[in-house]
């Protein structure tokens, strides 16, 4: 239906989509819904009394500073603490290094903001992350994608997307949303080359990167680039990566809290962005997730969420061998929020999710993390949100589902 205001809009907002995400969501306020949508820390795991005294300290020792306006860049002893967390995997920065932004979601539209023009072309996983296309759609990005197995990117076959001349590539190289997989370090360290050789940025996202369930942690790409780089020495990082990161996922999303470690020339630049956005980010968010960081208690606590996901993952894992039929394929994460399901090519996620609907569970189909179509047959699982029985319930009733829609779709 047409309105009075639809020839007003800018031409942007016609690449601009509702996300597939934000409307399942609201599949969650209706409590007879499992829902495996929303990429959603469970509940269970935010520290509410430690929010609750760090909030008392702040406004009785520094009310007057956390209610105040604030600097562009963020609050410098939030930043410092940042700067040294990372320093303990090997990432060497100061604050000059860091920004910090209203969630992640803010980095990845400065990021738009300050180096997409219109048909500029971004390399990408396929799939890849549906939050950052749709930041980027807004600037008319155009997408160069790099197909995806069970080891992350084929870097076999980067060369080939970037000679291209896309203007960065962008990678979840931990626990990925939305396969849940891992970039290995042998692809790491060829992305890395490769994008020194072609003179191509990488944008590093790594929201899930603490949250390891099992195996070694791999260093992060911006460790890489500066070892390949011989940086070792330097204190303010100077290189080819823009890493991100956030408390959404190792503290509460309500906080909107994430930052950005770039060289001080692009951080200037997203600082300029940003103070057209909104300013700064909220002051007394960041002064108390400064305050609740300190004294080792968020490592302590991330122990907390790694044991409450895993269980999760597990009973997820161990209900879809029990109940999913053996057409259906997954990915084993170890690590993050998600894993990937691979239904037979005849089945339509989008079809599947109507009738699971109807049995009162949910997920997200799988096409709209390809920037270029495909994976019609697809579907993302959350399993950090719903308790083990939900789990246990809920991918019951999915493979109850799957089943028919396999045996219909075969009889016919």
């Amino acid at each position: 239906m047409h309105t009075p205001w639809d020839h007003r809009y800018a031409q942007r907002t016609q690449r601009m989509h509702s996300s597939a995400i934000r409307e399942l969501l609201k599949l969650t306020e209706q409590p007879d819904i499992i829902s495996f949508g929303g990429g959603l820390p469970g509940p269970e795991v935010f520290p509410i009394e430690e929010f609750a005294a760090a909030c008392d300290r702040v406004l009785h020792e520094q009310g007057a500073l956390a209610l105040q306006y604030s600097t562009t860049e963020g609050y410098l002893p939030l930043r410092e603490q940042i700067a040294r967390h990372t320093a303990r995997y090997n990432i060497t920065i100061t604050p000059e290094n860091i920004l910090i932004t209203s969630g992640s979601q803010q980095a990845l539209d400065l990021l738009g903001k300050i180096f997409i023009n219109r048909g500029d072309r971004i390399l990408v996983e396929s799939p890849t992350y549906m939050g950052a296309l749709q930041a980027w759609n807004a600037y008319g990005a155009e997408y160069v994608s790099v197909p995806s197995d069970k080891h992350g990117m084929i870097t076999d076959a980067l060369e080939e997307a970037l000679r291209y001349g896309p203007k960065f590539i962008y990678v979840l190289p931990n626990f990925q949303n939305p396969t849940g997989i891992t970039l290995t370090q042998e692809r790491r360290q060829k992305l890395v080359q490769l994008a020194d050789r072609y003179g191509v940025p990488i944008i590093e996202d790594d929201p899930y990167g603490q949250l390891r369930y099992e195996g070694e942690h791999l260093p992060s790409i911006v460790v890489l680039d500066g070892q390949f780089r011989g940086n070792h020495n330097d204190i303010c990082y100077r290189g080819n990566v823009i890493y991100l990161s956030t408390f959404s996922k190792i503290l509460s999303p309500g906080l909107r809290l994430a930052w950005m470690v770039a060289p001080p020339e692009v951080i200037r630049k997203l600082v300029q962005a940003k103070q057209g956005a909104d300013l700064h980010t909220a002051t007394f968010n960041q002064v108390v997730a400064h305050e609740i960081s300190k004294g080792g208690f968020l490592d302590e606590h991330i122990k907390v969420i790694r044991a409450v996901y895993k269980e999760r993952r597990d009973a997820m894992l161990a209900a879809m061998d029990r109940y999913f039929p053996p057409e259906v394929d997954w990915t084993q994460p170890e690590g993050g929020l998600f894993l990937w399901g691979t239904m037979p090519k005849y089945l339509r996620a989008s079809e599947v999710l109507k009738e699971a609907i109807e049995q009162k569970v949910a997920f997200v189909p799988g096409d709209s993390f390809f920037p270029n179509g495909g994976g019609h047959n697809t579907m993302r699982i959350n399993f950090s949100y719903a308790t083990p029985e939900k789990i246990q319930e809920g991918i019951q009733r999915l493979g109850d589902v799957l089943h028919r829609q396999v045996k219909a779709t075969v009889k016919s």
